[in-house]
């Protein structure tokens, strides 16, 4: 398997949870040049939200840059 974590020339999102009792981890690239890291569930969820939003699939829809 690959490496999945998000690079400038393959922009995305990654989360991970290794276990249930490890908190979850996450990075983001977009194509606009942002990027974010994430530990721990609740941060993680937030990082999930604001990519949502702001984006990945929001720039297709008008999202912010």
């Amino acid at each position: 398997m690959s490496d999945l974590n998000p690079t400038p020339s393959s922009p995305g999102l990654h989360v991970s949870k290794p276990s249930p009792s490890e908190p979850a981890i996450a990075s983001a690239v977009c194509h606009c040049g942002a990027t974010a890291t994430a530990e721990g569930d609740a941060q993680v969820g937030a990082l999930v939200a604001g990519w949502n939003t702001n984006h990945g699939p929001a720039h297709s829809r008008g999202g912010a840059a």
